[in-house]
């Protein structure tokens, strides 16, 4: 499986985000429930028309957009 085939671009949804192919579920809004600690189970419980395939593909477009994109140094925090 290939992120290709799951995570689509169309300018009139969800403003050209990148979505799962057929929804309107942005992978930001994917990352942002695994980042706050949402599990894979969690996720497909809520979003029942959603397989482990479309996280997976989310976080492997995330990866690659990453890696292509430029680093954004964050600043270092003083305690």
């Amino acid at each position: 499986m290939h992120w290709r085939d799951r995570i689509e671009q169309n300018p009139e949804v969800m403003l050209g985000k990148p979505v799962i192919r057929g929804t309107r579920i942005t992978v930001e809004h994917l990352l942002e429930k695994l980042g706050s600690g949402w599990s894979d189970t969690q996720i497909l419980e809520s979003y029942p028309h959603l397989k482990v395939d479309d996280i997976r593909a989310a976080l492997s477009y995330a990866a690659q957009s990453l890696s292509s994109d430029e680093t954004i140094l964050l600043a270092e925090i003083s305690r």
